[in-house]
C-alpha cells in the first residue's frame, strides 16, 4: 500500500440509518492510455558548456526542465527547454522521455533525436491506472441524500503517485452530502506506473456515483435528473474536504437538460423492435480546477505589434486565448497582437498545460500585463497628445481622444507610439507591461451530459445515437474552441465508456500494445454531439473565465453506462462496456 485517502463528515452510521433508500454498487475500471496521436518525441544537443539544449513536446516547460535537471545531476540553468507545438497529450507528456534523450546527448555529446513507436509508448508510457470503486448512498423518500459511503482500490502500477485521492473527492464533489465517509487505498503491481488523464480519477469516480445515484433515483421512483437538481451544492456548501464552494454553476448545467426534448421523450424513444432497444442516460460530473502561479510580459515592439510573452505551451488553443485576453484589454485589434514562444531560460513562468489551469491562471496574468502595457500607451499618448489619460480611449490601432470625430488629428498610432519609444534620441521609454498571479481560489467546472444508446440484444453492441453536453466555462472567451473541448471530450468519453483498455496478462505484460488492439473510438462511432454552452463567470478568472478542458471528460462514461441500464435494465459495473461484457450480463447473468 503505496497511498492512503479519507474523506470524512459527520456520522456516516446515522446518515445511512435516516436514509428510506439505500442503492450501492461495485465497480471497476481499466488502464486508459492518453491517446494521443503524436508519439513521445524529443530532441537534445549539448550546448557546448556543460549543458544541455532540448527541443521536447511537452505540456510543461518548466517543469520538465526540472525533471531533466534533477535526473541528470545537473542546476536547472544548466537545462535549456525548448517547448515545441504539441501534437496531443491529455496529461502524458510531463517530462517521460527527455531526461533519456539529454542523457545520451551528454554521453555521446552530439544531438540526439528520441522517438517512440506506438507500440513503445503504450509499452513505456503513464498511462491512466485502473481502480476498483464501491459506493454506498443514502436518501430519504422525498429525494434527499443523507449520506456516502465509498471504498477505493487503486492499482498504481510500479510507483506512487495515482490519482485516487481525485476519484474520492469526485465521488462525493457533485452532490451535497451531510454525512460522508470515503477511503482510499493506492496499491503496486507489476505494471506501468500512473499517470495522468483529463481530469485524472474523476471520469472514474463520476462512474462509480452517477450509477448508483440513478439506481437510487429508480428505487425512490424519482425523475433521474430532478433527483440530481435537489442535491447538487451551492455556493457556500461544504465540500468534501472542508472548505466551502465558491460560485459554482452545476445547477445551471443540468437545468437545460430538464426540458431537452432528448429527456423529455426518453420513453418514446424506446424501441418496439425485440432486437433493438434504445435509452437514454444522464450524468454530472466536474472538477475542482487547478492552481499555479504565472506570469506574463505586453511588449510592444519598434514595428507597433503587442507581443505577448509567456511560458505556457501552444496546446489546446493557448496562444489565440491569450491573444484575444491582450487584445480585448487593451482595446486594439487582434491582428496587431503576437504570442511569442519563449524557452525556459526568457519566459516568464508557466505551470504545465493541464488542470484547466492555464486560461484561469496565465490568462489572469497576461491580463494583468495587458492592463500595465494600456496605462503606459495611455501615458506616453497623453503627453504627446497634450490630454489627460482618462481623456484618452484605444481603439483599433490608435490611440485618440474620446469624443472627437474620427478624422480629428487627435490621435496617434501604436506604431507611431512604437517609433516614439525607440531608435537613436528617442524620448520615451518602451512600452513594457508585467502582469504576475498567484490564485489562490479555484474555479471549479461542471459539465452534465445527456446520452442515447441503441442496444443490440443479440450481440450487445452499443451504437452511439445522440448526444447533449452542457458545460459551465465562466465566459467563453473563444466558442469555437470551447465547443472544440466539448466535443472532443464526449469523443474520449465514449472511449471511456465502450471500448479502450489496456490489457495484461498475469505477469503484468502488457497484450494491447497496438491500435489494433487497443481500441481507440473512430469518427463513426461518434453521434451528433449538441453542444450548449452555460455561463456562469468566476470572480477570479480573466472576464469570468473558468479551464474548460477537464469536467466535459468527466460523465461521458457515466452517461452512457445509465443509457445502457435504460435500454437493457442491465446494470454496467466495468468499463469500458465492451459487446462481451454486456452480452454475458444480458444473457448469463454476469455483471456487464
Amino acid at each position: 500500500v503505496s497511498g492512503r485517502t479519507h474523506l470524512k463528515m459527520g456520522d456516516i452510521a446515522a446518515g445511512l440509518a435516516a436514509a428510506d433508500a439505500i442503492a450501492e454498487g461495485v465497480f471497476e475500471t481499466a488502464w486508459i492510455h492518453q491517446g494521443y496521436i503524436e508519439p513521445q518525441t524529443c530532441v537534445a544537443a549539448p550546448d557546448g558548456m556543460g549543458g544541455v539544449v532540448v527541443h521536447a513536446s511537452t505540456q510543461g516547460m518548466f517543469r520538465t526542465r526540472q525533471v531533466v535537471a534533477q535526473t541528470l545531476g545537473l542546476s536547472e540553468e544548466k537545462v535549456r527547454l525548448v517547448a515545441m507545438p504539441v501534437g496531443g497529450a491529455f496529461g502524458g507528456k510531463f517530462g517521460l522521455i527527455e531526461p533519456l534523450t539529454a542523457a545520451a546527448a551528454l554521453a555521446v555529446g552530439r544531438p540526439v533525436r528520441l522517438e517512440l513507436t506506438r507500440t513503445e509508448d503504450f509499452l513505456a508510457s503513464n498511462p491512466a491506472p485502473a481502480g476498483k470503486i464501491e459506493v454506498r448512498v443514502g436518501a430519504t423518500r422525498d429525494g434527499k441524500v443523507t449520506a456516502v459511503q465509498g471504498h477505493l482500490l487503486w492499482d498504481t502500477g510500479a510507483y506512487p503517485g495515482s490519482p485516487m485521492s481525485a476519484a474520492a473527492f469526485s465521488i462525493a464533489g457533485c452532490y451535497h452530502f451531510p454525512n460522508i465517509d470515503i477511503r482510499g487505498y493506492e496499491v503496486m503491481t507489476n505494471r506501468l506506473g500512473p499517470g495522468a488523464y483529463r481530469a485524472p480519477g474523476n471520469p472514474q469516480g463520476c462512474f462509480a456515483i452517477e450509477s448508483v445515484m440513478d439506481d437510487l433515483a429508480g428505487k425512490l421512483g424519482i425523475d433521474p435528473l430532478e433527483f440530481r437538481l435537489k442535491n447538487v451544492p451551492s455556493e457556500g456548501d461544504p465540500r468534501p474536504d472542508g472548505p466551502a464552494w465558491p460560485v459554482i454553476g452545476i445547477t445551471d448545467c443540468l437545468l437545460p437538460l430538464k426540458d431537452h426534448p432528448l429527456w423529455t421523450g426518453r420513453g418514446e424513444a424506446a424501441s418496439s423492435n425485440r432486437r433493438y432497444r434504445e435509452g437514454v442516460g444522464i450524468a454530472v460530473g466536474g472538477w475542482r480546477g487547478g492552481l499555479e502561479p504565472a506570469a506574463a510580459w505586453c511588449l510592444v515592439d519598434a514595428s507597433g505589434v503587442i507581443n505577448v510573452v509567456v511560458g505556457a505551451v501552444d496546446l489546446t488553443g493557448t496562444y489565440t486565448t491569450m491573444r484575444m485576453i491582450a487584445a480585448e484589454t487593451i482595446g486594439v485589434d487582434y491582428d496587431l497582437v503576437r504570442v511569442v514562444s519563449a524557452d525556459s531560460s526568457n519566459a516568464p513562468y508557466s505551470g504545465g498545460s493541464g488542470g484547466s489551469k492555464i486560461t484561469y491562471t496565465v490568462g489572469q496574468a497576461v491580463e494583468r500585463a495587458a492592463e500595465d502595457a494600456k496605462s503606459q500607451i495611455l501615458e506616453l499618448a497623453s503627453q504627446v497628445l497634450e490630454a489627460a489619460p482618462h481623456d484618452l480611449e484605444i481603439f483599433g490601432d490608435r490611440v485618440r481622444v474620446k469624443g472627437m470625430p474620427a478624422d480629428a488629428p487627435y490621435e496617434l498610432t501604436i506604431k507611431k507610439i512604437a517609433s516614439l519609444t525607440s531608435g537613436f534620441g528617442a524620448r520615451y521609454a518602451p512600452v513594457a507591461g508585467r502582469g504576475t498571479g498567484a490564485q489562490t481560489a479555484a474555479a471549479p467546472g461542471f459539465s452534465a451530459q445527456l446520452a442515447r444508446v441503441r442496444v443490440d440484444m443479440e450481440t450487445g453492441e452499443v451504437t452511439m445515437l445522440d448526444y447533449v453536453v452542457t458545460q459551465d466555462v465562466g465566459h467563453a472567451l473563444n466558442p469555437a474552441a470551447v465547443e472544440g473541448q466539448m466535443i472532443g471530450a464526449v469523443a474520449q468519453g465514449i472511449g471511456w465508456g465502450l471500448y479502450e483498455r489496456l490489457i495484461h496478462d498475469s505477469d503484468g505484460q502488457m497484450t494491447s500494445s497496438t491500435l489494433m488492439e487497443y481500441a481507440l473510438p473512430h469518427a463513426a462511432a461518434i453521434p451528433h454531439v449538441e453542444v450548449i454552452i452555460v455561463e456562469v463567470p468566476s470572480p477570479d478568472g480573466p472576464f469570468g473565465a473558468r479551464g474548460v478542458g477537464e469536467p466535459p471528460v468527466v460523465p461521458g462514461a457515466a452517461a452512457i453506462a445509465n443509457a445502457i441500464h435504460a435500454a437493457t435494465g442491465v446494470r454496467p459495473a466495468a468499463i469500458p462496456i465492451t459487446s462481451e461484457r454486456l452480452w454475458r450480463a444480458m444473457h448469463e447473468g454476469d455483471e456487464a
